[in-house]
């Protein structure tokens, strides 16, 4: 059995409290706050833009229960032979159980949807909520990190997680398998990282292309999850069996990104963040054909 130099003992329950049958779990606090931050975060970066505000609150208010609604959906659908004969604990959400693209998916779904209907400027739109979704998923991370909702292979690195409380859903796993991939922290620390991406191309190459840095944001997170969704346990296997449900999503959304990303950098420049549009470019000089022409045919009428 492999043995971390750095194992990391988890000892909470999963549960903070329960009020008037409410029961407040880790997952659901961390949700929460990371909706918060999330649409604070895109907010702000509205400002940048200088879109409109009363119109960013309007997506906002629009695309989170989309999102909540989208999550749950998809994890139900991926955990069907559960929720099919508990048709009950499919509304119990506070308990964990929500699909991360769902949230995504549903989210900019219901948003974008929404904005089309009522003529928002759209690239611009989805390149401020790239901002608030990667941060709100690195944050509901931490309460996945506390909860031991997902679990994921025995790690032969030299660190691990290991639960043991024992109304943790990996505490079993734990005992039978020892110290494991601490899989949903990787993703928070990669959410991290494209969050940073994105300031970068926001500020920097994308500056002037509405829409690129919302589809760096999501071929981004589908690579990575792609590949972390090897380390994980709770998936269920794709359609075809070759690989499981989140890396269907995410080869699905990379493809379906192509053409979008395509047409958002073929369309006219935007204002930089915090800028006015560039000038247009100098008219071009008249072709050096056209005064050789007035002169042969001056040349012409004197003779």
């Amino acid at each position: 059995m492999p043995n971390p130099m750095l194992a990391i003992e988890i000892p909470w329950s999963p549960n903070i409290t329960e009020i008037g049958g409410f029961l407040l779990t880790w997952h659901g606090l961390f949700t929460a706050i990371g909706i918060l931050v999330g649409v604070q975060l895109s907010l702000r970066m509205a400002k940048v833009v200088r879109y409109d505000e009363d119109d960013a609150y309007t997506l906002a208010l629009v695309g989170v229960p989309s999102g909540i609604v989208g999550a749950r959906l998809l994890f139900v659908a991926e955990h069907w032979d559960f929720y099919g004969s508990n048709p009950a604990e499919i509304f119990a959400i506070t308990e964990g159980g929500i699909s991360i693209w769902g949230a995504v998916l549903g989210g900019v779904l219901g948003a974008l949807l929404f904005g089309l209907w009522r003529g928002y400027p759209i690239g611009r739109g989805l390149d401020i909520a790239s901002f608030g979704l990667i941060t709100g998923m690195a944050i509901g991370r931490i309460g996945d990190l506390i909860n031991g909702e997902h679990l994921a292979k025995a790690t032969d690195l030299p660190w691990g997680a290991t639960y043991t409380n024992a109304d943790s859903p990996a505490f079993a796993h734990s005992i039978a398998v020892g110290p494991h991939h601490p899989a949903t922290t990787y993703e928070l620390l990669g959410d991290i990282a494209i969050l940073g991406l994105l300031f970068y191309v926001f500020y920097g190459v994308f500056r002037h292309r509405a829409g690129l840095t919302f589809f760096t944001f999501l071929i981004g997170y589908a690579v990575m999850r792609f590949f972390l969704t090897y380390l994980r346990l709770d998936s269920a296997e794709g359609p075809l069996g070759l690989i499981r449900v989140p890396q269907t999503v995410s080869v699905l959304v990379v493809l379906g990104a192509i053409p979008f990303v395509y047409y958002f950098a073929t369309r006219p420049p935007v204002p930089a963040p915090g800028e006015d549009l560039p000038p247009p470019p100098p008219a071009p000089e008249p072709a050096s054909g056209g005064p050789r022409r007035d002169r042969r045919a001056a040349t012409r009428s004197g003779r």
